[in-house]
């Protein structure tokens, strides 16, 4: 007999999965039935948020959905932050859960692990939730969950198994993956209108977000024949190569970039939210356009969003910016003020930077540049800020953190650790405050279990510092920030794990160059204050 839990192993495997996140328990141990002898490879992290944070970090990396088993109940209780990070920033994430019996549902009466309704608590950070009653909706149900990643705004979608269903037999299923739709194309009558706005203008102007993150080739050279500088978000950063004339910093939060944005007479924002994270880090307040604004977006609601646009294209990013590429009028007399106003913006950007943001800068272009194409992945901490306004990453997905959407903390380490499984080829650097690795520090040791070759940079400087900052800023009385810092040199040892300190970026560059084996994560602690001094 094979049952439901083994026929669902077989589907993953037809739909591409090749990697899934869980931790065993005694209501999932029918979904490690199925997993055994398959191609699918298990990682088990110490706590299930740290599941949910590997997903996301794989699918980033990889471009495919993160999958995980999770228990019911208090699996699903703990995964929920990392099912809130991904929804906040369009990860596609596929979280398959058990729940009690069909027949004890709702009913309160203290089965183990008993919610009163999970699919009701799981709803507000996913695409969609469904509970399978029978082994039959399985096919069906996984079709749609990859439509949604394919051809949607790509989200967390989350199935649910009763233990009994689980159980039943699934002989007569089609296994066969079906063949998934393309995502749609922005209608003709839109394209046309856009394309009337951008020939007209003088001094257009790109917004692109992590819904471009599959066109860096495209929206270059639609870029260029526009003459059109181009901002991007964190989830953005590498569409544009390090050093392109046209690549603005992350200044679109400055009250340099605002008014660059208000020099613009057209205005295309390409897969972006045109949110508060990434355009109000410094609460100037929402984005105003005195141009006129095209938005290009998968989801229709964005395209109706606050910010009123004149032409809204409805689809996928790649086929809305291949229509316009083909039809654009090349630039003439314009590129002088593009080129002008990259370099002037971004020069007073740099200038405002204190020396404390001009050091936390030089880390980050230490590591980028001592690595071969590095990703980097970060949690909620300074050195994470400062990349929002200054960093240029050296590739698409490669650089994302928790700094931005949702922004909660323990993020760093275990996304680091997925988006090293699915690009094993390439170093991958957690970049982590001395606080937030407490929130999962544990993962540590599930990298070393799983030979998760991962870089993990310890930001220490013995506080919550971003949050302490905020505090002074404010003239509150700093309270509740100033904590207790392990010893993470014991912590590295206890965990099986190579530990260095690097208080100056000269050790740092020394030490980067030495890391060479890439199936064994290693710690590097730096004392901040040590090392912004000696910087």
């Amino acid at each position: 007999m094979t049952t439901c839990a083994q026929s669902l192993v077989r589907l993953l495997e037809g739909y591409g999965v090749d990697t899934v996140f869980g931790i065993p328990g005694v209501h999932t141990v029918e979904l490690y039935r199925g997993l055994h002898g398959s191609r699918l490879r298990h990682v088990s992290p110490r706590h299930e948020q740290g599941a949910g944070f590997m997903a996301d970090g794989y699918a980033r990396a990889s471009g495919k959905p993160g999958v995980c088993f999770i228990i019911t109940g208090p699996g699903m209780t703990n995964i929920l932050t990392a099912m809130g990070q991904a929804y906040a920033d369009s990860v596609p994430m596929l979280v398959i859960s058990t729940v009690n019996r069909r027949e004890h549902l709702r009913l309160g009466h203290g089965h183990l692990h008993e919610l009163p309704d999970q699919r009701a608590m799981v709803a507000g950070v996913c695409a969609f939730s469904h509970t399978l009653q029978a082994p039959s909706e399985l096919p069906e149900l996984l079709a749609r969950a990859f439509a949604v990643f394919k051809c949607a705004r790509p989200r967390p979608v989350h199935i649910e198994i009763p233990l009994d269903v689980l159980e039943m037999p699934a002989d007569n299923l089609n296994l066969m993956p079906r063949s998934l739709p393309g995502a749609p194309a922005p209608a003709g009558a839109s394209i046309e209108a856009a394309l009337a706005l951008l020939n007209s203008a003088h001094r257009p102007l790109i917004l692109a977000g992590g819904g471009a993150r599959g066109c860096a080739e495209v929206l270059r050279q639609l870029a260029e024949r526009l003459q059109a500088p181009v901002a991007l978000t964190t989830n953005a950063r590498g569409l544009l190569p390090c050093g392109h004339p046209l690549l603005l910093d992350g200044v679109q939060s400055s009250a340099h970039g605002r008014a660059l944005i208000d020099e613009a007479d057209v205005v295309l924002a390409v897969g972006t939210e045109l949110g508060e994270t990434d355009y109000d880090f410094f609460g100037l307040g929402p984005l105003r356009f005195k141009g006129s604004l095209i938005r290009l977006d998968i989801d229709p609601m964005q395209v109706m969003g606050v910010q009123r646009a004149h032409v809204g294209l409805v689809g996928d990013a790649l086929e809305g910016l291949q229509a316009l590429l083909g039809k654009v009028a090349p630039a003439n007399s314009r590129g002088r003020w593009a080129l002008d106003s990259v370099q002037r913006v971004n020069q007073a950007e740099r200038a405002g930077w204190t020396p404390k943001q001009q050091g936390l800068q030089g880390l980050l272009d230490l590591l980028r540049d001592n690595l071969d194409a590095p990703i980097l992945v970060g949690d909620s901490t300074q050195p994470v800020y400062q990349g929002a306004c200054g960093y240029q990453a050296p590739a698409p997905a490669s650089w994302f953190n928790a700094g931005s959407g949702y922004g909660t903390l323990g993020y760093g380490l275990p996304a680091a650790m997925g988006a090293k499984l699915a690009r094993p080829e390439r170093p991958v650097l957690a970049l982590v405050g001395d606080g937030g690795l407490q929130f999962a520090s544990g993962e540590l040791i599930a990298a070393k279990e799983a030979q998760i070759g991962v870089i993990l940079l310890v930001w220490n400087n013995q506080c919550y510092g971003e949050i302490r900052d905020y505090m002074q800023a404010r003239d509150i009385v700093p309270l509740g920030v100033d904590i207790l810092t392990p010893d993470f040199q014991a912590m590295a040892r206890s965990f099986h794990v190579a530990h260095h300190r690097a208080d100056s970026p000269a050790q740092l560059q020394d030490l980067l160059h030495t890391l060479k084996d890439t199936r064994q994560p290693v710690m590097i602690e730096v004392d901040a204050g040590a090392y912004l001094a000696l910087g």
